[in-house]
């Protein structure tokens, strides 16, 4: 009778479900490649076999001279899987995470074919989801990934039932040491990020308690913004941008060509820190597209950017009661706090505020933006919450609205849910 049933409902043997495995895109060179092209880094060395001794790893150096970092003298060897038998590679959930060698030994350590740089434990199991800060000179993308950064860890991350970690000890240290401490401790500002002096990536995991859902990485390069208009520095960092889940595009007021001069008029005799007029946001995105747009599907890119209005709080000097560049009591000056999803109420009212304000004073900016971005949302920060005189940041910093374009990349990326105010 049992074997009647099978015949007419149709069962079959029951068959091993394999999980979907991703190309994985390295967070430190950003080359793109399939899972079982990774190689090892060997978990031991032999001094009386030359392919497993201790030995100089001539791709991984080549990586750190680009960043002005000193060469390691010796390493493990790098393992090739295409050298190790097929029944001696280990799998988990279908993706190549580890490899057993001549003499049983096993290393699970995966690096980058390209760079020969750690990759994160996810990779090849979800999605490499990076995303990219891109903006002209002296906007201030320093002080924006560190505010960013700062805020995910201490409130963001709790409101999304997450936590947001450093990929390494290393980051861990650098970002705090060199970033954080002086902020947000010691009120002091970085100077612009010289073209000369090219920073290895801040690598983050924003990473979901609920073990079913992905993680994302977050890579913050911190890109000297004169060289988001050299062809020669753009066509370095391309492929990290190209190879981005999405963007995080930084414009500054005070590189506004129609307002600034009633910025600096408005703000009087003492306007705190100002930047020089640098190349205008039209500019960068220009840069863009002849570096990598043009050469998407009908010149287009389909990456979720947000356009990210910073210093927000210099827009004070602008507000008035009628509103003729800005309202005094605009949604601009108040913070607002995500939790659980992305307020669409909240983040409709800022997006048609900031694209109309826009749309005003850098029609040029807007109009290039329509034709080359498919999905764009627009955004006001502050990072600080003042604007600082000379080089120190005055009282407490209090950012404002700043993790709201990264949440509304959240919800672009299917990570969390929109729902309007009941």
């Amino acid at each position: 009778m049992f074997g009647l049933l099978k015949k007419m409902f149709g069962a079959k043997p029951a068959e091993t479900i394999k999980l979907p495995y991703y190309d994985i895109v390295c967070p430190y060179c950003f080359s793109k490649f399939h899972h079982e092209d990774v190689v090892f880094r060997a978990s031991h060395h032999r001094d009386d076999d030359e392919a497993l001794a201790l030995q100089e790893d001539e791709v991984l150096n080549k990586y750190r001279a680009k960043f002005g970092l000193a060469p390691i003298d010796e390493l493990e060897a790098v393992i090739n899987p295409a050298t190790i038998p097929q029944e001696n590679k280990i799998y988990t959930n279908n993706v190549l995470m580890g490899v057993s060698d001549k003499y049983s030994e096993v290393t699970k350590n995966r690096l980058c074919p390209s760079c020969h740089n750690e990759l994160p434990i996810t990779a090849g199991k979800y999605p490499s989801n990076i995303i990219s800060v891109v903006g002209a000179t002296s906007v201030g993308k320093s002080v924006y990934i560190t505010s960013l950064i700062h805020t995910l860890q201490r409130v963001t991350a709790s409101n999304f039932n997450a936590a947001c970690i450093p990929l390494n000890n290393s980051i861990s240290r650098r970002f705090r040491d060199e970033y954080e401490v002086p902020l947000f401790e010691n009120g002091n500002l970085f100077e612009s990020t010289a073209k000369e002096k090219r920073q290895e990536p801040f690598i983050f995991q924003f990473v979901f308690k609920d073990e079913d859902r992905a993680p994302l990485t977050l890579v913050f390069f911190d890109v000297a913004g004169e060289g988001m208009t050299s062809k020669e520095y753009l066509q370095l960092h391309a492929s990290h941008i190209k190879n981005s889940a999405g963007i995080l595009f930084l414009v500054d007021p005070m590189q506004i060509r129609a307002i600034r001069e009633k910025l600096l008029h408005q703000m009087g005799e003492n306007p705190g820190k100002i930047v020089g007029l640098a190349d205008e946001p039209r500019e960068v995105v220009v840069s863009l597209f002849e570096d990598f747009i043009a050469h998407q599907e009908n010149s287009k890119t389909d990456i979720p950017t947000a356009i990210v209005l910073t210093k927000s709080d210099l827009l004070s000097a602008l507000s008035s009661e009628d509103g003729e560049y800005i309202r005094s009591n605009s949604n601009v000056f108040r913070n607002v706090t995500h939790r659980g999803f992305l307020n669409l109420d909240e983040f409709d009212n800022i997006n048609g505020e900031i694209r109309r304000f826009l749309a005003k004073v850098d029609t040029p900016f807007v109009d290039a933006v329509d034709v080359y971005f498919r999905d764009t949302s627009y955004f006001a920060v502050s990072a600080l919450g003042s604007n600082p005189v000379g080089q120190q940041v005055n009282g407490i910093i209090s950012p404002v609205r700043v993790d709201e374009p990264f949440v509304w990349l959240l919800y672009k990326l299917g990570f969390i849910e929109g729902r309007h105010e009941q």
